[in-house]
């Protein structure tokens, strides 16, 4: 079973798993930038979720998954509850100005150093289905990698299981 302290894992996985951890930080930002644009171009948290979570199966794909596990920051259900909380709050907000559930709000003002800043309700929805599309992916993910842990662990003996 690989080392999970390691900092890389041996063999010829070497190469691809230093190539993916120095392309995740890039992920992120093109995940980020489609989450961005979105409410305002195509795009937005969906294809931004997508992004980040395809970074993250990679991660799982060269470095394993005891490896990524011991080191992954990303709690999938509190992704998906936060997820949840801002889509709701997203669309509810529009009741407190006496409009239909998801209708768009918008802010318009100046800040200093900043300068001109528009901010829509649409932004909260994008950043909940962006949380809730990585969230959902990665809870799928560790799923999926704990069913292969598990044949792993009984064709080993180890763990009786069923």
């Amino acid at each position: 079973m690989p080392d999970p302290d390691a900092k890389l894992p041996g063999g010829y996985l070497m190469l691809p798993a230093v190539l993916v951890r120095l392309l995740l930080p890039l992920a992120m930002l093109v995940s980020l930038f489609f989450l961005l644009r979105g409410h305002n171009a195509p795009g937005g948290g969906f294809v931004g979720g997508l992004v980040l979570a395809t970074a993250i199966i990679l991660q799982y794909l060269v470095g394993g998954t005891v490896w990524v596990e011991s080191r992954l920051r990303i709690h999938p259900m509190v992704w998906i509850a936060l997820g949840l909380l801002s889509a709701v709050s997203a669309g509810a907000g529009a009741w407190l100005y006496g409009y239909p559930f998801l209708t768009s709000l918008a802010w318009h003002g100046a800040l200093p150093l900043l300068g001109e800043l528009h901010l829509s309700s649409v932004l909260l929805f994008d950043l909940g289905v962006y949380m809730l599309v990585v969230g959902a992916t990665v809870l799928m993910l560790v799923v999926i990698a704990h069913q292969s842990l598990r044949r792993h662990h009984r064709r080993a003996g180890i763990g009786g299981g069923t």
